[in-house]
């Protein structure tokens, strides 16, 4: 295993490398750009100083484009909203729209077509960019459809006649748009549409096969992205403006995650803007990456960092199953009627299975309180962790094993705290199963830090920690989409060193030997199949 962690006063980067066997690879950049405004974005503009706005925002993506075709880039993602900004009405966004036409249905090459269609400005300069760059470029903008408001009144058509859609665009290395995906699940956005039907958008490449197209909030629902999936499509494009959520849904902790539960390659390029205002506060977009189910290469400002844009380079692995030649190296097999899934660190099935015993063997042995008085029994109670009611129990002892419900779903953990000098920190296992802010299904089992030591901060915003944990944390799921994470101080992430799923949904995660105090491990479950109910 290779780990690099480089960290400097305004940002910090960490390449995991987890060396697979595979016969075929390519260079992916992802860009995390600082979106650049002029006045209010509630105000409407003419469309000339629409474009003079959005002019700003693409020399900067020139520039990356340029320091990435240096580096051997074969593919370069850009952030949702990256062009244009965000907090649009649907009356200001309208001179920035541009109608893209469905690579699905004619060929256009932007670049070298330009007369073809009026007020394509944007377009015609990606498609430039990714020809004169010759680099596979993929962006984010708002597009403008027509829609039958007259002709079909039944339709979904909105009553001003036109669609307006948060649109990802592909273009080629030699400028050519090759695909168009318009965002199905939205996030508070007035100013765009969900389209009539979910789009399941994918694209090929001559040096990586095939790859699908989500946007942000997608991430988090069934259509389009596991539907991808589930399609055979194992490397997916993600633009998004995610705003940061701990300390379940951080960026970077969220992507990892996806990409180790779904077995994916993920391309994840996000803004960076620090004091976000929200009605219940504000939060920071930031965090960026190219991940691999073994690898991981991300960028996380810190609160205070200046915000700089950050271009982000890897090598990697192709795993589209159809391409010629690939061979994705992870342990996979039945042991004992249980999946197995053995990433590829530093020793083998047996050294976890080791670890397992002795955390076992550790519950029975007298354990010593590192908190006396703190609380005097490790009685469950219950918290919120962004609004969701966990119940949780606190890790009352150095070494031990706990167990807590929310409702018929429950967690085990096995653990031992390698504490830090006189530090004084209070963690507890939490669980929850419900409707996470009543909009989809969840199951979670996680071991967090609490921002206090009183329990009601358990599930507060936490950045640091000194604590380290060798733990086994299980869960018993009602799905197979079990998205995996351990996030350390200061945004580390830690690759799980072992997973395992059993036929009958139970997920079990064991990790040892943490380089960093833990902030959060977590088994985050996806119920798919109940959002409706």
């Amino acid at each position: 295993m290779l780990l690099i962690i480089v960290i400097s006063f305004s940002f910090l980067t960490v390449v995991v490398q987890m060396e697979p066997n595979v016969d075929s690879s390519y260079v992916a950049a992802v860009y995390e750009h600082t979106v650049i405004q002029t006045g209010d974005p509630r105000i409407p503009v003419s469309r000339s100083d629409a474009l003079r706005n959005m002019q700003k925002n693409l020399e900067i993506y020139q520039v990356q484009a340029a320091k990435a075709t240096k580096q051997g880039v074969q593919i370069l993602v850009f952030p949702e909203d990256g062009i244009q900004g965000y907090n649009f009405s649907r009356l200001s966004i309208f001179n920035y729209l541009e109608t893209i036409p469905d690579p699905q249905e004619e060929s256009w090459n932007p670049c070298t077509e330009p007369g073809k269609y009026n007020n394509t400005e944007v377009l015609q300069t990606l498609s430039c960019m990714a020809r004169r760059y010759n680099l596979y470029l993929v962006a984010n903008m708002a597009d403008l459809q027509p829609c039958p408001l007259k002709t079909d009144p039944s339709s979904s058509c909105p009553p001003d006649g036109h669609w307006q859609f948060n649109t990802n665009v592909v273009f080629s290395s030699d400028g050519l748009l090759v695909a168009r995906y318009h965002k199905q699940n939205l996030y508070f956005e007035e100013s765009f549409d969900k389209p009539p039907q979910p789009e399941i958008i994918t694209f090929d490449t001559p040096f990586a096969g095939r790859f699908g197209l989500i946007t942000c909030f997608d991430i988090l629902f069934y259509e389009p992205t596991i539907e991808l999936v589930e399609k055979g499509v194992h490397q997916l494009i993600y633009p998004t403006g995610w705003l940061n959520s701990l300390p379940l849904l951080d960026s970077v902790q969220f992507q990892s995650a996806f990409s180790l539960g779904a077995k994916v390659t993920l391309l994840a390029a996000n803004l960076r803007k620090e004091n976000v205002p929200l009605t219940h506060g504000y939060k920071t977009m930031t965090g960026s990456g190219i991940y691999t189910p073994y690898s991981a290469t991300y960028h996380h400002a810190q609160k205070g960092d200046p915000e700089e844009g950050m271009l982000l380079v890897a090598r990697v692995p192709v795993l589209d199953p159809l391409w010629a030649g690939q061979s994705v190296d992870t342990e996979e097999g039945l042991v004992g009627g249980m999946m197995v899934v053995t990433l590829k660190h530093e020793g083998t099935t047996a050294c976890w299975e080791m670890l397992k015993m002795s955390l076992r063997t550790s519950v029975s042995s007298a354990a010593q309180s590192f908190e006396p008085g703190m609380l005097s029994a490790p009685e469950t109670f219950n918290s919120s962790v962004t609004y969701d009611p966990f119940t949780f129990v606190p890790l009352m002892e150095t070494e031990g094993e706990v167990n807590v419900c929310n409702g018929k779903f429950c967690c085990n953990l096995q653990y031992r705290r390698i504490q830090q000098g006189d530090s004084k920190e209070l963690y507890a296992l939490g669980a929850f199963a419900g409707k996470h802010h009543g909009i989809y299904f969840i199951q979670v089992c996680a071991l967090l830090r609490c921002a206090g030591l009183d329990p009601s901060s358990c599930g507060q915003k936490v950045q640091e920690a000194e604590s380290k944990f060798d733990f086994v944390l299980e869960g018993k799921f009602g799905s197979t989409y079990v998205y995996p994470s351990v996030l350390a101080s200061k945004f580390v992430l830690e690759q799980p060193k072992q997973l395992e799923t059993a036929p009958d949904g139970t997920v079990t995660m064991t990790h040892s030997n943490m380089t960093g105090g833990l902030v959060t491990a977590c088994l985050y479950g996806r119920m798919y199949h109940l959002d409706n109910e």
